[in-house]
């Protein structure tokens, strides 16, 4: 135990030291440094740097997690997350990069040349990304917790001090270098682990095709198949099938979780610290080969996961006594996520689906993947490993986050509307407070969270979908579009989804107040909170062309400029219609 303990610390405060080191040599001198690294950034390390941005704790902590207990169903994420990221590259970054602002309410304002328009896009960008910092600040309280053998309450503090070191210090240049230093302690943090659980499980060395492969004991039996059976004897509903409340609930959740991620503002401002639009566009390209080597590799840690959990503590369908549950069990008793009940006092452990019998009244989904290597008795290094990585995952995403909350407040509204006149030194430094007081707001949400990571994370995506997508995809491609229809096309977007999100706010998740239920009966047709960011969208499309109907078009020179952004460079003039 002592021995696992000095590797985590070596791991953590080895990285945090490299974190550190790379913040002050690239801290930021100018506005231009803090809001877009100086536009000087290589398209393989920003691919990188976006793979680390992107791969937040609901990717490395949360989304194996997820898919271990949901199974077939928890792939929403992966399709969601990841067409998103091609949706992004193709649609939307080129476009905005070759118009050339630092943040996305610089654009809308442009664009629809209107402050109000701006304004609402600040509200909206606040909104989505405070949201979404809940997930990343439970991650760090979780992970911390856990391997400090620390409270909850001060791992978040812990990491609360780390993110404002070298996010305020460094602005996005020094947060650049430290996401790409992130990005390769997560990913091997990520995959060292799947590769040794394969190979224990199925002889073969590479997680992805481990999944659909036949166990190593010889049986002839497939993983999944296996599994199927072990949760289906105790109860659960089988792995291999749709839990996610219909096809309709998948399908709007999917495309939820996409066109929120090409809406999320933290992400499209990393494409505008590449020199150039093929820059930009190459960027996007590398970062999904990035992100495809963890996504990859997500539905095996999942399955493989649930499969180590249940045979550890429920192995061949026996109960094992309490006393001698394995030392994993008892370090995550001791963080509160995990907790047993001896309903029937036979001092054994009864994990089953039936909920009256049950006694492991408490699995937090948030700890698959941080337990799994202890779960599988893995080396101490590679908990460590894990330790490191899951930090650095919730670490990254969470410092581009408070740059996207900080360049919303201090560049948009007080330099772009309250205060014009403010110098380059003051919105600096107006920066640097607005994202200390934004890392106490989100530190005070994750200690009173509302569900868990992704689930908060999720919600996120919604409101990014239903309001700043919609207004960034009319801009770019519907040359009439005007101001006053894109503001009540986001407002109408925003409003509806949170209005069907307070409604339903009993059920932060997914069908049914238990994680698998039935379908809530007062769900618009069936589509669950979190997957009606997908609605929202639609209603921000409708209600912004049925105002243009009625308020006219854009002035001929807008058009002319949005023209000029869609045209090739050396393609002849742009023209207004």
């Amino acid at each position: 135990m002592e021995e696992l303990k000095l590797y985590t610390y070596i791991a953590v405060f080895g990285t945090f030291g490299l974190y550190f080191a790379i913040a002050w040599w690239a801290r930021a001198g100018s506005t231009s440094d803090f809001y877009v690294a100086g536009g000087g950034i290589t398209p393989i390390q920003n691919g990188m740097a976006i793979g680390a941005d992107w791969m937040s704790a609901a990717s490395f902590i949360s989304m194996a997690g997820l898919i271990a207990f949901l199974g077939y169903g928890g792939s929403v994420f992966l399709m969601g997350w990841t067409g998103g990221y091609v949706l992004l590259a193709m649609l939307l970054a080129p476009y905005m990069r070759k118009h050339g602002k630092f943040t996305v309410p610089e654009f809308i304002s442009d664009r629809y040349y209107s402050n109000t328009a701006r304004v609402v896009a600040v509200i909206c960008l606040i909104i989505a990304s405070l949201t979404y910092i809940i997930g990343q600040m439970k991650g760090v309280g979780v992970a911390f917790s856990r391997f400090l053998e620390v409270d909850y309450d001060l791992g978040l503090y812990i990491g609360m001090g780390v993110v404002w070191v070298y996010a305020v210090l460094g602005g996005m240049k020094g947060i650049t270098y430290t996401q790409i230093a992130q990005y390769c302690v997560l990913i091997f943090a990520y995959t060292i682990p799947a590769v040794f659980i394969s190979l224990q499980l199925t002889g073969n060395p590479i997680p992805q095709l481990g999944l659909g492969s036949t166990l190593a004991d010889g049986s002839g039996v497939y993983l999944l198949d296996k599994l199927d059976m072990v949760v289906t004897d105790l109860g659960f509903k089988e792995y291999t099938t749709d839990n996610m409340g219909g096809t309709l609930n998948m399908f709007a959740y999917t495309l939820s979780l996409m066109i929120g991620t090409a809406g999320l503002p933290h992400v499209i401002m990393r494409f505008f610290t590449v020199p150039s639009v093929k820059a930009a566009r190459a960027s996007a390209g590398y970062a999904l080969v990035f992100i495809a080597l963890l996504y990859t590799v997500a539905p095996a840690v999942g399955a493989m996961a649930r499969f180590n959990l249940i045979e550890t503590i429920q192995p061949h369908g026996q109960s094992i006594d309490y006393e001698a549950r394995p030392q994993w069990f008892k370090d995550w008793e001791k963080t509160g996520l995990l907790k047993f009940e001896d309903k029937n006092g036979d001092g054994k452990i009864q994990y089953v689906a039936d909920k009256e019998k049950n006694e492991m009244v408490k699995v937090d989904r948030d700890i698959m993947v941080l337990a799994n290597p202890a779960i599988a008795n893995l080396p101490n290094w590679v908990i460590a490993l894990v330790a490191a990585g899951g930090l650095a995952a919730a670490l990254s995403t969470a410092a581009g986050l408070l740059l996207a909350i900080s360049s919303a407040i201090s560049h948009d509204l007080m330099k772009g509307i309250l205060t014009p006149d403010l110098s380059e030194k003051g919105e600096l430094k107006a920066g640097r407070i607005v994202m200390t007081l934004a890392i106490l707001v989100s530190g005070y949400l994750g200690l009173n969270p509302p569900g868990f990571a992704a689930g908060t994370v999720a919600l996120a995506f919604g409101l990014a979908a239903s309001s700043i997508f919609p207004a960034l995809m009319m801009g770019i491609f519907s040359k009439q579009m005007s101001g006053k229809a894109a503001v009540a096309g986001m407002i109408s977007g925003i409003g509806v989804t949170m209005l069907y999100v307070f409604q339903h706010k009993g059920i932060m998740f997914i069908p049914g107040t238990s994680f698998l239920g039935n379908m809530e009966p007062n769900w618009f047709f069936g589509i669950s909170p979190n997957a009606f960011g997908a609605v929202g969208a639609l209603v921000n499309f409708a209600v912004a062309f049925a105002v243009l109907k009625v308020t006219g078009p854009a002035p001929s020179h807008i058009q002319a400029l949005v023209e000029n952004m869609r045209i090739p460079k050396g393609s002849g003039a742009a023209h207004a219609h």
